[in-house]
């Protein structure tokens, strides 16, 4: 039988992404949809592209009943998320797109989004849903926070090295390129077509940006002792992917066979011929990872370099490999569609 599911915040770039991806999916069946401000539209309505779709009409949180519901999407505002979540029945399985749930250390919540968690409780009980490293605990889990997008594109790239050993911790570069539907669909001057298009800048340069919070968090779990990164991203005018650049001190044949090793029976990272680099347009509309390597004229420094869609494997996709494992399915189940290209 086909698990009932709802999407809370449907009306937004992630939403519609859950939507589009589930419509594939044969065990996954969409009851409800909330959208605050769009209430009383169709989905069709609100994007165009899912006209075809037989969905429920969005309407407010407050009026989903959600007996039967077996699994809810949470791809809300932050700090809307844990206010909406706290309040949801004990027995509904629930992923989070937001950030809400990320940092399980309250005190490095309030620092990197600039007000106390209204939820510890539940933060303490989330399962972090980079999917290749936490696959078990999120079987089990109740509640699953889906990662930052530059977030899982970074440790994509750095994850396998510092469980390897063959990188300098200390000597970290993240040098990220971002598509433009990251930063949501709100109206903002700064993403207007004459503002971005032609041109590509840096913005939360200098440690500021809050995924750096989950880098924090993973990296130095990971090793065991603090590791600081040094992370720029740059808002590029594409509309969906992430390119990482990473910046290592390491042999590079040992970096190269180190992420050979880790992703070699992952479905969805791909670690390509030693010399070869990814782009997003390999990845776009889909929950394939392309990684590359390369060596450097200096000896003893490497580059990674990791491509990805922001909103499929990088968030909603990455959600849904999440739901599949909570509910006992096939992990790629729905997922394995090829990209799109040209």
């Amino acid at each position: 039988m086909s698990k009932k599911i709802a999407i809370l915040g449907a009306s937004g770039y992630t939403g519609a992404e859950l939507v589009r991806l589930i419509a594939t999916h044969p065990g996954m069946d969409i009851v409800a949809l909330s959208g605050e401000r769009k209430a009383g539209m169709s989905m069709g309505d609100v994007f165009p592209h899912l006209r075809h779709l037989d969905l429920p009409d969005l309407v407010k949180i407050e009026e989903i009943d959600f007996s039967g519901v077996d699994l809810a999407f949470c791809a809300l505002p932050h700090a809307t998320s844990q206010a909406v979540i706290k309040d949801l029945p004990r027995d509904l399985k629930i992923v989070d797109l937001s950030a809400d749930f990320r940092l399980r250390d309250p005190a490095a919540y309030e620092k990197w989004y600039g007000k106390p968690h209204a939820a510890v409780e539940m933060q303490k009980e989330a399962v972090y849903g980079l999917t290749e490293f936490y696959r078990e605990a999120i079987r089990d889990a109740r509640l699953v926070a889906g990662t930052g997008c530059n977030a899982a594109a970074g440790q994509y790239a750095i994850r396998p090295l510092i469980e390897a050993g063959v990188i300098d911790l200390d000597e970290i570069i993240l040098d990220l390129k971002n598509g433009v539907s990251g930063a949501g669909r709100a109206l903002k001057e700064n993403l207007l077509h004459a503002e971005l298009s032609g041109g590509t800048h840096p913005y939360s340069a200098g440690g500021t940006h809050r995924h750096i919070g989950e880098f924090d968090q993973e990296f130095s779990d990971l090793a065991g002792r603090p590791v600081m990164v040094q992370f720029t991203p740059h808002l590029a005018p594409f509309n969906r992917g992430i390119l990482a650049t990473a910046y290592v001190r390491g042999d590079v044949q040992a970096i190269y066979q180190a992420l050979r090793d880790r992703y070699a029976s992952e479905r969805f990272l791909e670690v390509l011929p030693f010399g070869a680099l990814p782009s997003t347009r390999s990845v776009t509309g889909s929950n394939f990872v392309h990684i590359g390597v390369s060596g450097d004229r200096i000896p003893g420094r490497a580059t990674v370099v990791v491509a990805l869609d922001n909103l499929c494997k990088g968030s909603s996709g990455q959600a849904m490999q999440n739901a599949n494992l909570m509910l006992g399915m096939d992990e790629a189940e729905g997922l394995m569609l090829a990209p799109v290209f040209p």
